[in-house]
């Protein structure tokens, strides 16, 4: 049975437990959304709007304490955790700015005459399943457009972050959101299959691991119910064409490194051509070093601990089985010897496909270099990858970075910088990487019943 509890990864010590929901918790949890979603449906737009904007002003009211949280709970640096939530911000910000011109109605053209149009309307209560390396702003892509569309949720959160799970729903409560609009559950994973097949639940968003994502779809599957996938990425930065390679290396060091290369869409595999491969490799492999991990309470700490003892043991596992089959290690590679989840900030080149991290996501500090020979040769191992989440293209040249944005097959393409986030950005990936879209527009698109009311005449 999964434990919530807090484990501090900064020094391994135990903080806190929490008790699992029963069988009569998620009971009640269920009758309580379904009620309230029925009436926050009913409510006009604006109202739901200024709701999403009282919860922006508590999280802005409260951003120190809820970062000292997920500082607490899962590593993050206090200075990322902030930033955190300010982009959290500015997603219910947006979708309360916003939402309304979302959900107006469409006219249809009608060749036979008559009228027609399409209304977006909530389809109901709805499970989401949140991972722990952005216990914040995961949450906010999938809650801010659905409340606002009038759909209820019943969040799940990682077992690692039940403190930040308990200060977002009593963030709502505060806000004036109906109790019951948005519930956290301590839930196992056997309860969350028994969710899903419950008639009552309309539709699962899972950000997380290919795994998780292929479990819950089955589930769904069976249960006909709709899911959104956020799932792995191994990213391609494809550095092509630079005249300022230290902005080049500065760029990828934020995109690999940030949050401890615990991210998603984290520059994975970095792709340059070979004119540019050993001046890059050197001044990267210089900026890496340069990082000391420290303690991520501190506000000039860029890097802290990895999420978990696991999380730690994982990646260390996949790079030693590079090591052992020949891979060069540039800087880092291997645990940091103190208590706690540390790891070395690595570079790893000479990587074949007979290692584990050739086809698999490394979820944490270690960047993998290889060299190309062409632009096609750059873009067909970018493509060669069951994931298919985000990419990042580095050059001068307009013409070639829009030419390599639409050979590769992501969800994502960012020229110029590395992959990131906003608000009115649709966000989602192709291949393994899942399927589905949030934030932006689109955001509100995935679980509305887009509803035809067709007048005869």
């Amino acid at each position: 049975m999964e434990k919530y509890r807090i484990v501090n990864p900064a020094t391994g010590e135990t903080v806190r437990e929490y008790p699992t929901a029963t069988d009569a918790d998620l009971r009640a949890a269920l009758e309580s959304a379904d009620s309230a979603q029925r009436a926050w449906a009913t409510r006009e737009p604006s109202e739901r709007a200024a709701v999403l904007h009282r919860v922006a002003d508590l999280y802005e009211e409260r951003r120190e304490q809820l970062a000292a949280v997920i500082t607490r709970e899962m590593g993050k640096p206090v200075k990322q955790a902030l930033g955190e939530i300010g982009t959290v911000v500015s997603i219910y910000r947006y979708y309360a700015d916003h939402g309304e011109d979302f959900l107006k109605e469409e006219e249809l053209d009608v060749a036979s005459g008559g009228r027609a149009v399409v209304r977006k309307e909530a389809v109901g209560t709805l499970l989401g399943i949140m991972p722990w390396n952005f216990p914040y702003y995961q949450v906010a892509r999938f809650a801010a457009p659905n409340l606002m569309l009038g759909n209820a949720v019943l969040l799940k959160h990682a077992p690692q972050c039940p403190e930040s799970a308990l200060e977002m729903e009593r963030l709502f409560l505060d806000a004036g959101l109906p109790k019951g609009a948005y519930v956290n559950i301590f839930a196992t994973n056997d309860q969350v299959a028994d969710l899903i097949g419950d008639e009552r639940v309309q539709g699962v968003s899972l950000t997380g691991s290919e795994r998780a994502g292929a479990a819950v779809a089955e589930i769904a599957g069976r249960n006909l119910k709709k899911v959104v996938l956020e799932l792995g990425g191994s990213d391609p930065y494809l550095i092509l064409g630079v005249s300022d390679m230290s902005r080049v290396v500065k760029n990828t060091l934020m995109g690999r490194m940030a949050n401890a290369g615990q991210a998603c869409n984290a520059a994975k595999r970095i792709i340059a051509l070979d004119e540019h491969y050993d001046t890059f490799a050197q001044q990267y492999t210089e900026a890496v070093r340069a990082i000391v991990p420290g303690d991520p309470t501190d506000p000039d700490t860029f890097m802290g601990p990895l999420s978990s003892d696991k999380a730690a043991q994982t990646l260390d596992e996949q790079v030693q089985d590079a090591v052992s089959k020949g891979a060069t290690v540039l800087a880092g590679g291997r645990r940091i010897d103190r208590p706690g989840a540390w790891y070395e900030p690595t570079v790893l080149a000479g990587i074949t496909p007979d290692m584990r991290a050739y086809q698999e996501e490394l979820f944490g500090p270690v960047a993998l270099l290889f060299k190309v020979g062409s632009e096609d040769e750059a873009v067909d191992f970018a493509n060669h990858s069951p994931y298919g989440l985000s990419a990042s293209v580095q050059t001068d040249d307009a013409e070639q970075a829009e030419r390599v944005a639409h050979r590769l097959q992501t969800g994502m393409v960012f020229v110029g910088g590395p992959a990131g986030t906003a608000a009115e950005l649709p966000f989602g990936g192709v291949k393994r990487s899942g399927f589905g879209r949030e934030l932006g527009r689109f955001g509100m698109e995935e679980f509305a019943n887009h509803k035809l009311v067709r007048v005869v005449r």
